[in-house]
Order: structure tokens, then sequence, then C-alpha cells
């Protein structure tokens, strides 16, 4: 069982504090707080001024004992200036990612022909995943298809491409989008002499972890 609520984090409607310790949203919850109130140098004390939450409630909350009310989870998002989605989720996310072009994850073909590069932090696997992939002139990327349900979503932003699915064939031209699903064989290939750009949002029938 766990400790008993103190008297404000009962009227700021904290759960009880018995749902917490095998919790793993509570768990989660307490490692998104210490690590956000962590990456601001903030004490307890100091995030109890900035949000309006109480300092024993918040290392209750922190420690992993208590779970907290949408209410209370929302005063504490307000005070560290993150989203309450921020608290929720297991990737170590905060709200904002800068990705510099300098350090995205780059996949590139033997030959150097084609280069997809990740637009996400690539750390993690994920349900959408969003890339720039580069196809140099006459060239041609082959693809085995992806996990059952996935879908691929492209759009040229310079030059053409076409995309075959199986034994049909697309040819697109820049600002030509096209969907389809990616659990076959696909292929896309530069029939002209230049460079070809496109975006491509992958998202997959079901999360990945």
């Amino acid at each position: 069982m766990g400790l008993p609520l103190s008297t404000d984090a009962t009227e700021a409607g904290l759960e009880a504090a018995s749902a917490a310790a095998d919790d793993p949203i509570g768990q989660r919850v307490a490692h998104n707080l210490l690590r956000l109130r962590g990456k601001r140098n903030l004490s307890l004390d100091g995030l109890a001024r900035l949000s309006g939450v109480s300092r024993a409630m918040l290392a209750q909350i922190e420690s992993g004992r208590s779970v907290p009310s949408i209410k209370v989870l929302c005063k504490i998002a307000q005070g560290l200036k993150v989203s309450v989605a921020a608290f929720l989720d297991d990737r170590a996310f905060d709200g904002v990612a800068l990705l510099p072009a300098r350090e995205s994850k780059r996949l590139v073909s033997g030959d150097g022909a084609f280069v997809s590069r990740a637009l996400f932090p690539f750390d993690v696997s994920r349900q959408v995943e969003f890339y720039e992939l580069r196809l140099a002139g006459l060239a041609i990327e082959h693809s085995a298809g992806h996990a059952p349900g996935t879908q691929e979503n492209l759009v040229v932003a310079q030059g053409v491409l076409e995309i075959a699915v199986n034994e049909e064939r697309f040819l697109l031209g820049t600002g030509d989008s096209i969907l389809f699903y990616a659990d076959q064989a696909h292929s896309y290939r530069n029939p002209a002499d230049s460079e070809a750009v496109a975006y491509l949002v992958t998202t997959y029938a079901e999360r990945l972890d």
C-alpha cells in the first residue's frame, strides 16, 4: 500500500497513492517529470512556485508513489512549459526536437545513387517515419515489401519519379504525390538525367516498439 495523501494533495485531485509503484503510466510520468525538471535545473520548490502544485505533491508524483489527475498534470506542464503529452511519452521527447541537417541519419545505396535522410529522431522505432529521398539521374532503387499494412505517402519536390508497385507503374512530376501499400515489392526510378528529390512518410500498421 502506498503512502497516505496529504490534505493539499487530496484537494488538488491527486489519485490514491496506492495506484503507483507498479503502475507503468505512473512510472512513466514520474520518470518524465524528473527528466524535465532536471533539464530545466529546477528544484522541487522552484517547480512548485511555477506550477502552483505543492512540493510534497510533486515529490510523491516524481517518486512514483502517486499518479496525478489531469488537472494537476496540466498545472505542472504549464509550469515546465511543455505539453501534457510529454509526461506520457516513453521516448524522452518533451515537445520539440531540433534535428540539424549535418546530424541527420542517412542511408546510402552501395553506388551512392540513392540517399534516404531521416527527418525524425532515428534512435527509436516509431509508427510514423518521415524521410527525404534523393535519387541520381537515371538511377533506380528497389525495395522489398515492408511489414503487413505499411503505407507510403510520397510527394515529388524536384524532378520526376516513376513509382512501381508490383507490375503497376506511376509517373510523378514535381508536386505530384502518391499513397500506396508498401507491404509489397516496389521501386523508385528516376527517368531523367538530373537528380530527383522526394519526401516520404511511412506509416506502419502498428507501433514497432
